[in-house]
């Protein structure tokens, strides 16, 4: 219950801002889409979902990736809905937007690392990495951090490659 606040607190956003704020439905779809992801590694905790031991095992893997595969979602996914945001809300356009959409999926990564450690702490100190599903990994929220950066680049990369004008 206590991951899914976020998501809980996402969704009452949108639907609060629904009429004055309204996105594409390219972006509710990302959204979306991130959120599925979140919930089934929460509803299974990440370290165990079903997805994450099979991929493992097709990849040949020693640990359950399901973790890194959400972080890396989370810059993929959540970049294009930001940079409308920033586009409608802010004003921000051309050489800004992009690095500002980087730095916000940075700073957004980071602030979720920090408030993962410090529930860990709060809520269940004797679990410890356990809480945190570092599987081992001391370089974990590191590792998680730069999957969402790459994803968040990649995004931003996409972005402009489709809002290229056509060469004819």
């Amino acid at each position: 219950m206590l991951e899914n606040l976020l998501v809980f607190a996402l969704v009452a956003l949108l639907l609060i801002t629904r009429r004055r704020l309204v996105l594409s439905s390219v972006s509710y779809g990302l959204l979306s889409l991130f959120l599925v992801l979140h919930l089934y590694g929460s509803h299974y905790t990440y370290s165990e979902t079903p997805f994450g031991f099979w991929l493992s095992e097709q990849l040949e893997l020693e640990r359950n990736h399901y973790d890194r595969l959400v972080h890396f979602a989370f810059g993929l996914l959540l970049t294009y809905p930001l940079h409308e945001l920033l586009q409608k809300t802010a004003r921000v356009s051309g050489l800004w937007l992009m690095p500002l959409c980087l730095a916000t999926v940075m700073a957004l990564s980071s602030l979720y690392e920090q408030m993962e450690m410090l529930a860990a702490l709060v809520v269940a100190p004797d679990l410890g990495t356990a809480f945190l599903g570092t599987q081992g990994d001391e370089w974990d929220a590191q590792k998680d951090a730069a999957l969402a950066i790459l994803g968040a680049l990649l995004a931003l990369l996409l972005i402009r490659l489709l809002n290229r004008p056509s060469c004819h």
